[in-house]
């Protein structure tokens, strides 16, 4: 089951600031090459990207 979080929700849980998460998640999107500009959320194409593998 997926769950989906906010950053500070997942910074919370964490114990970390959340502009560690969001750093952290921009490396994650980067590396993925899920870009800003596709209009759609880059959390759902990373979810749709793995599910394709």
């Amino acid at each position: 089951m997926l769950f989906t979080r906010r950053g500070a929700a997942i910074a919370h849980k964490l114990h970390i600031c959340l502009s560690s998460v969001e750093k952290n998640l921009n490396v994650i999107f980067d590396k993925r090459e899920l870009s800003h500009t596709t209009g759609y959320s880059r959390r759902i194409l990373a979810v749709l990207r793995y599910l394709e593998s």
